[in-house]
């Protein structure tokens, strides 16, 4: 009597593609980290993964969540809420430093994962965390998504 034939993988268990795009996607998200304010693109980091843009699409958000747009647009948030809280730029001059090229989209996507006008941010929260180390403010300020807002009971 033999033996059934043993798989490669067991069950649960990520394959060797599954783990070689995961390396790929963290290369990706590095690349996003470090060059947040440079203009950057979908097809440009599939060249990064040597992926298609969409399947590059597909495998970012399975892997972190969201796309890599919207990864790119949260990072840059991050960094214009710390420049705000600063106080010492315009809003304008916050928008183009962290690589936005329109104000009315940097406005926008600030508004929907901060819940409120960056303008608006800067006047509230340059006061609020005046005083306060850098890493405790960009702990207690971090953005969150409005759908997360809500089930967290903050929206």
């Amino acid at each position: 009597m033999t033996a059934p034939p043993q798989t490669a993988e067991r069950p649960g268990e990520p394959t060797p593609e599954r783990l070689r795009d995961l390396a790929l996607l963290r290369r990706v998200r590095d690349r996003i980290d470090r060059d947040f304010a440079q203009p950057l693109d979908v097809e440009g980091l599939a060249r990064v993964a040597h992926m298609s843009p969409g399947h590059l699409s597909r495998q970012f958000r399975l892997a972190y969540g969201e796309s890599p747009y919207s990864y790119v647009m949260t990072r840059r948030i991050e960094r214009a809420m710390a420049l705000l809280r600063r106080g010492d730029m315009s809003v304008t001059e916050v928008c183009f430093e962290v690589g936005c090229s329109s104000l009315g989209t940097f406005s926008t996507r600030f508004t929907e994962l901060v819940g409120m006008p960056p303008g608006a941010y800067r006047s509230r929260e340059g006061e609020a965390t005046a005083g306060m180390p850098a890493c405790v403010a960009r702990a207690v300020t971090r953005p969150v998504r409005n759908r997360e807002a809500q089930a967290l009971g903050r929206g």
